[in-house]
């Protein structure tokens, strides 16, 4: 887990702090399958700014996700490229929606704070290719290696009385 120690800050408010750091992820889990950030470790600037009421974070950085394709299970890969912003007021009063939940007992959680900005980045779906036509839902077989189409059967006759009403209309 990468964090980071908040009382080593020496800024005061109105300046800012700039500094690199390595963040350390672990693999996500997504819809029961892993996907392993490629590094495991990936560089990042980190951006601290003290304000009157409060510090800004901001957090950069760029990794590449590893895991199967959600269509076809074969090797996908995902790349992005991230940036995220966090408050965090210095009234212990202060709403609840102004505290971080990435700052505690003077440390800020950047490990956590990276693998929920990369969760909430990701798109519905991680593919090999935009155009990937998944597996055959009969048969199981690649469509992208093996497109084919499987013959009609006649349906269950338990449903041919919805059949009939749906014929109807």
């Amino acid at each position: 887990m990468t964090s980071f120690d908040l009382r080593r800050l020496s800024i005061r408010s109105g300046e800012q702090l700039r500094e690199d750091v390595e963040l350390e992820l672990e693999p996500l889990l997504l819809g029961g399958q892993a996907y392993a950030p490629a590094p495991d470790s990936t560089p990042a600037g980190l951006t601290i700014t003290k304000t009157a009421g409060g510090t800004l974070f901001e957090l950069r950085f760029a990794l590449t996700l590893a895991g199967p394709c959600f269509r076809c299970l074969e090797p996908a890969e995902l790349g992005l490229s991230l940036h995220a912003r966090e408050y965090h007021a210095n009234d212990p009063g202060a709403a609840e929606d102004l505290r971080s939940d990435y700052v505690g007992d003077d440390r800020l959680d950047l490990s956590a704070w990276a693998r929920d900005t990369v969760v909430l980045e990701l798109p519905d779906k991680i593919l090999c290719r935009d155009d990937c036509a998944g597996l055959c839902p009969v048969c199981g077989k690649d469509l992208n290696l093996e497109p084919h189409t499987h013959e009609e059967h006649d349906s269950d006759p338990r449903w041919a009385a919805l059949q009939a009403l749906r014929d109807r209309s």
